[in-house]
């Protein structure tokens, strides 16, 4: 990643879903700031961020968007799923109840999303945690599944975090047709892809 504005080749929308506190805003952080904070305040309807990212000598922007895990805010997924070339499903791996929710996760993702072509990235969160209750080879087992790509990581420790990001936007360059048309219109301004207000707002199988 680089700092500050520079010669980029297109910008991604990738997205991040799951349920609440499963550390999706951590994992944000921890990618775009590389900071971590043990009590990070829950999403209200939907935050974002940009970032730089070099991939085998691409540079691609990315814009990120950390959606609540709240029911009440789904009314805000529509616009949030629409034009996204990417999304990471996250779980937290010592709570069971959070990996068997990525099914509807999944759904969702397949109702709204505009690019049928778009990739999926499983993370299993908060690996430091000695209390485990769904194994890796669950999570690998879902995600080839669904055909989607899968990591384990931790927010904390910064253990994957970084190759999930990585491995994502590969795919997504990798895939004929889902990032074209953005390449085409280069200098796109990023805060189009951004919320109209701040005031609603708060890999390895393939």
């Amino acid at each position: 990643m680089a700092d500050g504005d520079k010669d980029f080749l297109t910008v991604l929308k990738i997205l991040i879903v799951g349920e609440s506190d499963v550390g999706k805003s951590s994992l944000l952080l921890r990618f775009t700031d590389d900071t971590f904070h043990n009590e990070v305040p829950a999403t209200i309807g939907i935050d974002f961020k940009s970032a730089y990212l070099d991939v085998d000598g691409v540079n691609v922007k990315l814009a990120i968007w950390d959606t609540a895990g709240s029911e009440r805010f789904r009314s805000l997924t529509p616009s949030f799923y629409r034009g996204a070339h990417g999304a990471i499903l996250v779980y937290d791996v010592t709570k069971r109840e959070t990996f068997m929710k990525l099914e509807s996760w999944f759904n969702e993702l397949e109702v709204y999303s505009t690019r049928e072509n778009m990739i999926k990235m499983v993370v299993g969160n908060k690996i430091d945690k000695e209390n485990r209750e769904v194994s890796r080879e669950e999570g690998l087992k879902w995600a080839r599944k669904h055909s989607t790509l899968f990591i384990e990581a931790s927010a904390r420790t910064k253990e994957g975090v970084k190759t999930a990001f990585e491995e994502l936007v590969e795919k997504i360059l990798q895939t004929p047709g889902l990032w074209e048309e953005v390449r085409r219109k280069r200098n796109i301004n990023l805060e189009e892809e951004e919320p109209a207000s701040t005031g609603w707002c708060g890999g390895y199988c393939a």
